[in-house]
């Protein structure tokens, strides 16, 4: 992989992962585009690299967040940050069963699919304009609720299912804050990746030409500067915009990308 298709890549990742767009599936379009002609498995330790850059970046903008719960959970009671903390352990149970479970079909998925994305993207917009019709409220997510989004990210390891989409919006479907279901979204993936990480590290599934260090370094830089600037500005969109414009734009690019891919 070319140096400028690693920092191209790695930006399309910062930018989009804490945006309701897909991550993964804009990568695998990028990858279209760019030409990038990787096996499933090189694709998907590529994707895997730069959503741990994101996963750093977000740690990064929620270190206040994070230290709070722990030192809150030190405190051994059944407090407000144990039982969030608690709430995330639970969301992952989902993800983690179904991607370790499945982990070679969904490898399998991360090779220039690009129909498949653009669909999956069309049902990402379905997702946020529904949950945009949803009436606001301050409810705190529950622990069935945080079942309930586990799955919602489970599913969201299909390229072209936003997960920040589809978490956001199944939170909010289930009648919760829009501020307090960015909060958990953000947050709640951030184990998982680093989770699977050390996994694949263990197994031995992430090998790598040593000629790819160079592109997988460039890109993992970019998307971790491109994240900690898209995570802390999207907080923000996410909060004052309507996720139908969002999902107006999944459309399009959904769109885009199943006319791609019938000439090509």
């Amino acid at each position: 992989m070319e140096i400028i298709d690693a920092i191209i890549l790695g930006v399309i990742q910062g930018l989009t992962e804490f945006l309701p767009v897909s991550s993964s599936g804009h990568l695998e379009l990028g990858k279209a585009i760019l030409g990038d002609n990787s096996v499933p498995e090189e694709s998907l330790l590529f994707t895997v690299v730069l959503h741990f850059a994101t996963a750093l970046s977000t740690i990064v903008v929620f270190r206040k967040d994070i230290l709070g719960l722990i030192k809150g959970a030190l405190k051994l009671k059944w407090n407000d940050d144990l039982k969030f903390i608690s709430k995330i352990a639970l969301s992952m149970i989902p993800a983690a069963v179904i991607g370790f479970t499945y982990e070679s079909q969904f490898a399998e998925l991360f090779g220039g699919n690009i129909k498949l994305v653009g669909f999956m993207l069309i049902i990402t917009a379905l997702l946020l304009y529904l949950a945009d019709k949803a009436k606001s409220t301050n409810k705190n997510v529950s622990f069935k609720n945080a079942i309930v989004i586990g799955v919602a990210q489970a599913i969201a390891m299909l390229p072209g299912i936003s997960r920040s989409g589809a978490t956001i919006s199944t939170s909010v479907l289930l009648g919760n804050d829009k501020t307090k279901a960015a909060r958990f979204s953000f947050l709640m993936v951030v184990p998982l990746i680093f989770g699977k990480i050390v996994k694949d590290i263990l197994s031995g599934d992430l090998t790598y030409d040593s000629g790819n260090f160079t592109s997988l370094s460039i890109g993992f830089v970019a998307a971790f500067i491109s994240g900690l600037f898209a995570c802390t500005w999207m907080i923000a969109l996410v909060k004052k915009s309507k996720l139908t414009y969002f999902a107006i734009y999944c459309v399009v690019v959904g769109m885009s990308a199943i006319i791609f891919s019938m000439f090509n």
